[in-house]
């Protein structure tokens, strides 16, 4: 497939805009500014943004959410020599950290700052074997003190800290490392799924529901689906990729980069609405579409929430194989991301009262 340059400039402000659990502001612009031109926005009270757009009929009720919050950290205080210790928002892996870039996100402006550690010179034998647990880690911002980083730099217990890591094409240009795939790719979809059914008779109203602090308990979502009142839910997402070396074949996760789609056949909060998962699968080999399956008992999504919703939303989850996530920086393919795009809207055309109501029996 070829390369859209204005979607790839959508993805770098989509992935480069700070967003972290509970400080989802600055995104939420972004997100406002792509989809404002083709949908109606309202927000929830948690600061869920809400895109609709209506087809021919106000009903079926279509939600697609992607969650808006990145994993980061926050301050939670600053030492007397001027480093900052924090807590993380999301699920990181020790491992991943030390010796990366942030930033922290003042009142006075940003200020930027390493995860400190210990050069190799110094460490014993036996601390090389360790890993450093995320309590002990710090992030020198360059104070001399702590008068100085609070006073001069201006940072507070509470500021939000976010990874460094541009948006950037790989030597293969189909491959795209960023920051927060997970899961601006779900709302960098849903915008694509909205601005194509401007000119699309669809026979629904479709929400694009960018969701807020899915990272720390899926939180947006059980607020947004109390706004939209769904009737179907299919959550945009990023797949665990598992073509890496260390994988163990034909193991979990087996789903790859360039292959297609992933449809979720269960996680650790959401069983799919089977008749759904088929209706997908129907639709992607009608529109020769390639597709995954995966399974991923050691986490939830969205959907997680939204599928119990009152009486209960027939929902499954799609997602774009995505190596590397809940780190500074992960990989994905332009070519899933577009045989997710235009399965959603293949969806989008199919899913009127009448079957949606057979999802249900």
């Amino acid at each position: 497939m070829d390369i859209c340059r204005e979607r790839l400039a959508m993805f770098q402000e989509l992935t480069e805009a700070p967003g972290v659990s509970g400080y989802e502001s600055e995104i939420r612009k972004v997100i406002r500014k792509y989809a404002e031109p083709f949908s109606t926005i309202e927000y929830d009270n948690l600061g869920s943004i809400v895109c609709k757009k209506v087809g021919t009929s106000e009903t079926p009720k279509i939600m697609i959410p992607g969650h808006i919050d990145e994993i980061g950290f926050m301050v939670t205080n600053i030492t007397a020599e001027g480093f900052l210790k924090f807590i993380p928002l999301g699920g990181w892996w020790d491992q991943v950290m030390l010796a990366q870039k942030v930033v922290v996100k003042t009142a006075k402006g940003d200020v930027v700052g390493l995860v400190g550690s210990k050069p190799p010179h110094i460490l014993t034998p036996e601390e090389r074997k360790k890993v450093v647990e995320k309590k002990d880690m710090f992030i020198d911002v360059g104070a001399a003190d702590a008068e100085e980083a609070s006073k001069s730099f201006g940072i507070r217990p509470g500021d939000p800290i976010i990874p460094i890591s541009p948006f950037e094409p790989m030597k293969n240009e189909k491959l795209l490392m960023a920051k927060a795939w997970d899961d601006r790719v779900g709302a960098a979809l849903f915008i694509d799924v909205l601005k194509e059914l401007k000119t699309i008779d669809h026979p629904n109203t479709v929400f694009g529901v960018g969701t807020v602090q899915e990272e720390v308990g899926l939180r947006g979502a059980q607020t947004s689906a109390a706004v939209v009142e769904p009737d179907v839910c299919i959550t945009l997402e990023v797949a665990i990729a598992g073509d890496m070396p260390g994988m163990k074949k034909d193991e979990p996760p087996t789903e790859k980069l360039g292959k297609g789609p992933v449809i979720l056949l269960a996680d650790a909060t959401m069983i799919p609405n089977t008749q759904l998962r088929d209706l997908i699968v129907q639709t992607a080999e009608e529109n020769n579409i390639p597709y995954q399956f995966s399974a991923m008992m050691g986490g939830g999504t969205d959907g997680g929430k939204v599928h119990m919703f009152a009486k209960g939303v027939p929902s499954v989850v799609l997602g774009v194989p995505t190596r590397y996530i809940h780190s500074h920086t992960g990989i994905l393919h332009y070519d899933d991301y577009m045989h997710t795009k235009n399965l959603l809207v293949e969806l989008m055309k199919k899913l009127d009262q009448e079957t949606v109501e057979q999802l249900k029996r």
